[in-house]
């Protein structure tokens, strides 16, 4: 059978779009490597927990649209992402907010936490940072930098903050408010049920294959459609031919652990650079669940190698410069269509992925 469009790549940008061309009657064959569909927002049930696969997802959008789209394929919770820091003994609330500040200098004014940042930064005596380390300390002061920025920051790019470039933090948010919200957006939540399911929904009466590669695939069947969705790795797609793009990597460590409860939190974060993980979560706290046992997955960041799962677009300018080249390559690729985060190479939150995959659906199903 000839198909109007290969997708490849079964996780959320794949979906939506075979989705909205099956609602204009197109034909569909979406293709994934993985033995399963979802991509990274996969959720496998463990001890009757949905277990995030491949690392926490946390639904927010402030986009209206996008909100009432996703909820056509399940009903939302009320989760509210209220992450925790824990440094050396210390326990620490995040975003950087006035719970943080009264801890930390026991305290209990937005005048006082001001004054205190503004003391802290004005004795950096950094004018023009040079480094990620000096950013830091010149937006938020040697305190919070230390505790809550720098170790955590290391262990996620493996390197140390003073050889980092400045521009990788533009902006430490920072609120005087007794306001655990991590998300400044309008709507948030966990899908009851987990996330496999809204992928299962939008892939209803779709023809989907797992477990198969594309670049394999397509040796054997060349002209399977009239059009390709491409979502994988564009530098892969092209054969590495200018290089590979640089990624950050994540491998977890998930363990089923006998307690009803183990750390009260869904996302607890290690800021010790000593300390090897960056995070732990706790999978249960996002549905509210009441389980017997509990299933917790710690997170260690890696570099990334050419085979590896590719999590984080390292976009710095070199990279960036890369990808403008590839980006010229896959514009001459006439039925070629590249979207989603490897794709685009660029980091997308999920309501951005179905934004970007709407757009592209619109533009392309006329």
């Amino acid at each position: 059978m000839k198909y109007d469009y290969l997708i490849v790549g079964a996780g959320l940008f794949g979906a939506v779009f075979a989705h909205e061309a099956k609602k204009k009657g197109k034909t569909c064959l979406v293709i994934d490597k993985r033995d399963h569909i979802a991509g990274n927002i996969y959720c496998e049930e463990i001890e009757g927990i949905n277990v995030h696969k491949y690392g926490a997802h946390i639904f927010h959008t402030s986009n209206k649209e996008v909100w009432n789209y996703i909820n056509q394929f399940a009903e939302f919770n009320n989760y509210i992402n209220s992450p925790v820091a824990v440094y050396k003994d210390e326990l620490y609330n995040l975003p950087f907010n006035m719970n943080t500040f009264s801890k930390m200098w026991n305290i209990r004014t937005p005048q006082e936490a001001k004054a205190k940042i503004a003391q802290q930064v004005a004795e950096t005596g950094i004018t023009e940072p040079k480094n990620l380390e000096e950013q830091g300390l010149s937006l938020v002061g040697k305190d919070v930098f230390e505790k809550l920025v720098k170790g955590y920051t290391e262990k996620q790019w493996g390197r140390d903050c003073k050889d980092l470039p400045a521009f990788i933090i533009k902006r430490l948010p920072v609120r005087f408010t007794y306001d655990n919200n991590y998300f400044n957006d309008r709507f948030q939540g966990i899908p009851m049920g987990g996330y496999t399911r809204i992928v299962e929904k939008m892939l209803e009466g779709v023809d989907v294959k797992t477990s198969t590669d594309y670049f394999e695939f397509i040796k054997e069947n060349s002209d399977v459609a009239e059009k390709t969705v491409f979502t994988g790795m564009i530098d892969e797609y092209f054969g590495y031919r200018l290089g590979a793009l640089e990624y950050r990597s994540v491998r977890f460590e998930t363990e089923v652990l006998d307690t009803d409860n183990y750390q009260g939190n869904a996302v607890v974060n290690y800021t010790e650079r000593e300390v090897p993980y960056t995070r732990i979560i706790e999978h249960k706290h996002f549905e509210f669940g009441k389980q017997e046992k509990t299933v917790i997955s710690r997170e260690y960041s890696s570099e990334w190698k050419v085979g590896m799962e590719p999590y984080y677009p390292v976009n710095n300018e070199q990279n960036n410069k890369l990808f403008e080249e590839y980006r010229k390559l896959a514009v001459q690729e006439k039925n070629v269509i590249f979207g989603g985060r490897l794709g685009n190479y660029k980091y997308y939150d999920m309501d951005k992925v179905i934004e970007a995959a709407l757009e592209t659906a619109k533009k392309e199903l006329v």
